[in-house]
């Protein structure tokens, strides 16, 4: 969707408090505002889109029982390295190459 925003000014808030039920996610990210659209459908008692500002940002409230982050440590060099070699070994690079058609 083209809002006439800057990839700056396009932000994810996230707000809760350590009393209430819910948690308040704010986004313009399409992929996030799509799952828990997709969420919010599939179960309405946990999830439901509370506010779409019209310039791309739509608001949804979660229970926070439902939402979590996830945290992932940076990858070690030798994993990296496992992983280029796997690619390469199983021709992984081919796959990605698009070929027409």
């Amino acid at each position: 969707m083209k809002t006439g925003l800057k990839k700056s000014q396009k932000t994810t808030i996230i707000e809760f408090d350590e009393q209430g039920p819910r948690i308040t996610v704010s986004t313009h990210n399409t992929d996030l505002k799509n799952r828990l659209g997709a969420y919010a459908r599939r179960w309405p008692e946990c999830c439901r889109e509370v506010d779409d500002d019209g310039w791309g940002c739509k608001t949804f409230e979660i229970d926070k029982g439902r939402f979590c982050f996830r945290l992932t440590a940076p990858y070690s060099e030798e994993r990296r390295e496992a992983a280029r070699k796997f690619a390469r070994e199983h021709n992984a690079t081919e796959r990605l190459i698009y070929r027409g058609g």
